[in-house]
């Protein structure tokens, strides 16, 4: 069969392509054409748009670049249907993906949607797009099956896919290596996981860059995006001991003592790695006003958001601070008891998760659905 992809950020990326890797033990015969990364692209992608050119965070960051969005779009919809797809997977990604969802279902495309777009915290509204649009639509928290049930949609809880993602790291990758491979000494490391996107480590990396002269004995090494090109770190950072690695999040994370990391997917990976961390969001205060106004949930990690309570600590906006940030992180590396029980508080997490395999179920869920 023949599938078009849509991923539009990292996270996206690295998804779609374990789920590429199932569909293939499903589908030898699968051919790709996809919107993703180079992980994609390792799968067999022949890749449309690389999420470099296609990744914009925030209200006053899509406006800025709206004319782009809309050529990209329109480009969209005439290559799907130059390749007639049997299929259309639309991974997250929602403010493109729900557009190509309409034309897709215009046209008598099958539309599956993989990691469901987070209408629970915002745009509610959008349920009836989807239940209009999207023939099948699988979930990875455990709490959105039951809210899209209230709404009268059937979902398929298929797990979270970082489950996967971590065990397969775990079970293939020794980094026994990792300081003496990228020139770190035995200091206890700080994590700096910033962002993928231009935007997001514009705001965060400075603030939290603040810090590392008032942690003497550990070493701070930033996480850096692969689509990023390495200068754009450089330029932010003064101190010649504060580290890059790239391409290497995992091995940094397994060998961190604590994290410092922006909201997003990456708050939950550093959990699944049973990281301390601090997680922090720092956006223009044009889009924090307008989010203030319509985000519908108490939190902003998901970590905080599957627990339904305060499990990190997350500084916001004008919280995010030198300050702040060096009682938080202190706390983290000088407080044992709080530590501890937040690393209990991960476990909890994983439970709630449930077991690896959410690729292959959400592979099978498609090989039914167009089997059937």
């Amino acid at each position: 069969m023949k599938y078009y992809i849509i991923a539009g950020e990292a996270s996206g990326d690295l998804h779609a392509s374990n789920l590429m890797k199932e569909i293939k033990k499903n589908d030898p015969q699968a051919i790709f054409r996809c919107w993703g990364g180079d992980l994609m692209k390792a799968q067999g992608a022949e890749i449309v748009k690389h999420i470099s050119e296609i990744s914009f965070m925030g209200f006053t960051e899509v406006l800025m670049n709206l004319r782009t969005i809309l050529r990209n779009l329109s480009f969209c919809k005439s290559d799907i249907d130059k390749f007639n797809p049997d299929a259309i997977i639309l991974v997250d990604y929602p403010g493109f993906n729900l557009k190509i969802a309409s034309f897709a279902h215009e046209k008598g495309y099958r539309v599956i949607y993989y990691i469901s777009p987070q209408i629970w915290a915002w745009k509610q509204s959008r349920v009836h797009k989807i239940k209009r649009t999207v023939n099948k639509m699988l979930v990875i928290l455990p709490f959105e099956k039951e809210f899209y049930k209230r709404l009268d949609y059937d979902a398929e809880f298929v797990g979270h896919p970082l489950l996967d993602a971590v065990e397969e790291y775990k079970k293939n990758n020794s980094c026994f290596n990792f300081r003496r491979d990228n020139s770190l000494s035995d200091e206890p490391i700080i994590a700096l996981l910033p962002g993928s996107r231009v935007q997001e480590i514009s705001g965060m990396l400075k603030i939290m860059l603040s810090v590392c002269d008032d942690f003497k004995g550990f070493q701070f090494v930033i996480a850096g995006a692969p689509s990023i090109n390495p200068g754009f770190y450089k330029e932010a950072i003064s101190n010649d001991n504060i580290k890059i690695v790239f391409n290497k999040t995992y091995d940094l994370l397994m060998n961190a003592s604590a994290a410092l990391v922006t909201s997003g997917t990456a708050t939950l990976e550093t959990a699944l790695f049973d990281v301390p961390e601090v997680v922090c969001y720092k956006g223009s205060w044009f889009s924090y006003q307008i989010a203030k106004m319509v985000i519908k949930v108490k939190y902003i990690s998901l970590v905080n958001l599957i627990m339904d309570k305060k499990i990190v600590t997350e500084l916001i906006q004008n919280d995010l601070n030198k300050n702040e940030l060096i009682k938080e992180l202190g706390k983290l590396l000088n407080d044992q008891t709080y530590a501890s029980h937040l690393k209990s508080e991960y476990s909890e997490l994983k439970k709630i998760l449930g077991s690896a395999g959410a690729s292959q179920k959400a592979a099978a869920e498609i090989d039914r659905y167009l089997k059937g």
